[in-house]
């Protein structure tokens, strides 16, 4: 089976492509430095020839709600299209769990308006919705941080590893499509504030990270429960404590 990974040079497609050849799939990493652009269609009719899968992990270049927007809505209809014409059976998108809840960022209305075009095609899909990465655990803090202090608000977080979405994303593909949206999450629930404690800490980071329930998540006025999972979510392996000794012995590369 031929299997498309838009995104496929990144974070997450680097390991899914990886995973996918590991189970023996003839797999087409895509990407501007592969000659695939799914802005501007450059390449597309070439990858997707015979595919009977499209994974697209693409992330926007910028968080600035214009070219989010116009990032997520070109790159999707461009893939939809490109996709059909091909024949491929099966178009798997990557999306955040919580991004009908936070509108109030213009980036997830964009991803939210990515959801809204798969869904609405012809194409059979499937919508992976997935819990924040620990990989992004140090911007998290940085984009928080005022001065020497990390203001977070303590709600509800649910972080998974960067594999285990790629490990989640590569058994999607090799199923029947769902029409409809999974969520995955990490196998542990922690406070935001507590967590970035932690990982600090591990890091010998000095900073001091403060509860503040009025503080915001990426400039997001954030609930309870807005980032996490379901009660039927399907959930990662790795611990975050297994996560940062591994990432200690590799010296926070992954960070």
């Amino acid at each position: 089976m031929k299997i498309v990974v838009v995104g496929g040079t990144g974070l997450i497609g680097s390991r899914l492509v990886k995973k996918l050849r590991e189970k023996r799939q003839e797999v087409v990493a895509a990407a501007p430095s592969t000659g695939v652009n799914s802005l501007t269609g450059e390449g597309l009719a070439d990858a997707l020839k015979s595919a009977s899968v499209t994974i697209d992990v693409t992330n926007a270049p910028s968080w600035d709600d214009a070219a989010a927007l116009h990032f997520f809505e070109t790159s999707t209809r461009n893939l939809l299209a490109y996709g059909a014409a091909a024949g491929v059976r099966h178009h798997i998108a990557l999306s955040v769990v919580g991004t009908e809840r936070m509108l109030e960022s213009g980036f997830f209305r964009a991803k939210l308006a990515q959801e809204n075009l798969v869904k609405a095609s012809s194409m059979p899909h499937s919508i992976l919705r997935a819990t924040q990465f620990f990989e992004f655990t140090q911007k998290i803090a940085d984009f928080s941080t005022e001065g020497d202090k990390v203001r977070l608000p303590p709600v509800l977080f649910q972080p998974m590893a960067a594999d285990d979405v790629a490990g989640a994303l590569a058994e999607v593909a090799m199923n029947q499509p769902v029409n409809g949206v999974v969520e995955i999450g990490g196998p542990e629930q922690f406070r935001l504030n507590e967590f970035i404690r932690r990982y600090l800490a591990a890091r010998k980071d000095p900073r001091e990270v403060i509860s503040d329930p009025h503080a915001r998540y990426y400039g997001i006025q954030v609930s309870e429960r807005m980032l996490v999972p379901g009660a039927g979510a399907r959930l990662g392996d790795t611990r975050f404590e297994d996560w940062l000794t591994h990432d200690a012995q590799q010296g926070f590369k992954a960070a």
